[in-house]
């Protein structure tokens, strides 16, 4: 999915895509991935957009099955780059939406880049309860992206990026941290550490510590 400003973006002659901000972000986020992802064995990213960084993230977390997801408009940008991965560890490429009740089987970690601001409120409130509900007990969940906090705009970058989400669609925007961690919370899932980023960028990452305390997610 669109995740970044469009000047960040572009197709090589392939037809493959590439984001310059996946470029940018991926080795800061596997450092922190390889400390909080260290005792689990099967990770369902959610949204994989062009798949820089499935391949990156697998390559780098050896001992980590990747399951790659996205909706299917995406999966031909993705195949470019999922098929030119040699690793073993990669799980076949997978159609997840998240209002679908369908979704991968025994993962013990999840992450998902880029997807909170892109997608509705709602439909982020029930991804995070979804990954609550489907975790295991001690099962991680990594989110990255930019955050406000008490309200504010944590720069005026992530203003202006506001502004162009808007203009993308009304349901678009920047969560704010407390409310992400407060659905994160009533999903059964700690906040463990708040990451400062790169580009004003957020990585938080939670542990799933109870049952969910509201209804059955399905």
């Amino acid at each position: 999915m669109p995740k970044t400003m469009p000047n960040q973006d572009q197709l090589y002659q392939d037809g493959r895509p590439f984001s310059q901000a996946c470029e940018n972000n991926k080795a800061p986020i596997v450092a922190i991935l390889r400390s909080a992802f260290a005792p689990s064995k099967k990770v369902l990213e959610i949204g994989s957009g062009t798949g820089q960084h499935a391949v990156y993230f697998a390559s780098e977390l050896a001992h980590l099955c990747w399951q790659p997801s996205d909706r299917p408009e995406y999966h031909a940008g993705l195949k470019f780059w999922l098929n030119d991965y040699a690793g073993t560890n990669m799980l076949p490429l997978v159609s997840l939406d998240i209002e679908d009740n369908s979704w991968p089987a025994d993962f013990d970690a999840v992450f998902s880049a880029n997807t909170a601001h892109i997608m509705s409120w709602q439909q982020a409130q029930l991804m995070i309860a979804k990954v609550g509900a489907k975790l295991p007990d001690q099962g991680m969940f990594a989110l990255y992206g930019p955050f406000n906090y008490g309200g504010e705009f944590s720069s005026e970058s992530n203003a202006r990026f506001e502004q162009w989400l808007k203009q993308g669609g009304a349901h678009q925007g920047i969560r704010d941290q407390e409310a992400v961690v407060a659905c994160a919370e009533q999903a059964g899932m700690t906040l463990v550490c708040d990451h400062t980023m790169p580009a004003n960028n957020r990585l938080l990452v939670f542990k799933k510590m109870q049952r969910p305390t509201g209804g059955r997610i399905s």
